[in-house]
């Protein structure tokens, strides 16, 4: 997922960040707004680099296909993600 300036202000020009989502946080945030926990990946390797906790925009995120996936040719279709899991906040 990409996160820039569109996500957060923090994130304008040259300190935008690809991030893998790992969970999506439920504590309560400002309409629009959520709490998303991940890698901060190298986009040309798909190496995670520094694990990273962001509060974004959800409508400035982006959303991108993973340039590292390859793609088969068997009957197998590749396997998909069902998306971030949510993370509670306890009991």
């Amino acid at each position: 997922m990409l996160i820039d300036h569109r996500a957060s202000v923090q994130f304008a020009g040259e300190r935008a960040l690809w991030l893998r989502v790992t969970s999506v946080d439920d504590r309560p945030t400002y309409d629009g707004w959520v709490w998303l926990t991940g890698y901060s990946i190298n986009r040309a390797t798909g190496e995670a680099l520094t694990r990273r906790e962001v509060f974004v925009q959800i409508a400035g995120l982006q959303v991108q296909a993973s340039k590292t996936r390859s793609t088969t040719t068997g009957s197998t279709p590749p396997r998909r993600n069902a998306g971030p899991a949510r993370r509670g906040r306890g009991v």
